[in-house]
């Protein structure tokens, strides 16, 4: 059983970073691809960033050149640092997992995912 916990969320005023860290057990980077989705009240589930197991990765347009996606695969953690952080980003963000190789468009799409953490809270203040 994959299981995923998620910790390193805050409150940050806007322009700061913040990293968010993903701990994995039972699933291997290797077979699966994994990423990050956020969550804002009264919004759907978005995707933010993703990686594969070839290393390839995605991103969100409203990610890119801010948040950077990376893993320990020796610790088996997931990373998700986010720079220049705007209040918009301000979202429970989750970790997710689900076994193979996404491609394309798919990689951002939650209900590709089959495993979730718990979420950790991220605020952005103006």
């Amino acid at each position: 059983q994959v299981q995923l916990v998620e910790s390193g969320g805050g409150s940050v005023q806007a322009g700061g970073s913040l990293r968010l860290s993903c701990a994995a057990s039972g699933a291997t980077y290797s077979g699966y691809s994994m990423g990050w989705f956020r969550q804002a009240p009264g919004q759907e589930r978005e995707g933010v960033a993703v990686i594969v197991s070839d290393g390839s990765t995605s991103y969100a347009d409203s990610a890119k050149g801010r948040f950077t996606i990376s893993q320990d695969n020796a610790k088996n953690i997931l990373y998700l640092q986010m720079n220049s952080l705007k209040p918009e980003d301000t979202a429970m963000y989750y970790c997710a997992a689900t076994r193979g190789r996404l491609a394309g468009w798919a990689r951002l799409l939650w209900r590709n995912y089959n495993y979730w953490g718990q979420g950790t809270q991220v605020t952005v203040s103006s």
